[in-house]
């Protein structure tokens, strides 16, 4: 009984965290960046990205999913490129 209360409490702290996290990403917070931001800049206002690909010293990163989310190329660690999908 001790151990699935812990697990029950282990999934609801879980899942206060990741939404915690998620509520960054909004268009209100979107519409804060601006072409030639760094890179700790966009992470202050919108978190960490769900993950980030680079090659030839062009970082493209992504914030949440398909579904909802931002993606931000960055050229020479400033941002040269947005875009959103489906942010509320």
């Amino acid at each position: 009984m001790l151990i699935t209360l812990r697990r029950i409490a282990t999934c609801f702290f879980s899942c206060l965290l990741l939404a915690a996290c998620g509520s960054q990403l909004s268009l209100e917070n979107y519409n804060k960046l601006k072409v030639g931001q760094s890179y700790d800049e966009v992470k202050k206002v919108i978190g960490d990205p769900a993950r980030c690909d680079e090659m030839i010293g062009i970082r493209s990163c992504v914030w949440g999913d398909e579904q909802q989310g931002v993606k931000i190329g960055f050229v020479a660690g400033q941002v040269m490129l947005l875009s959103a999908t489906n942010l509320k």
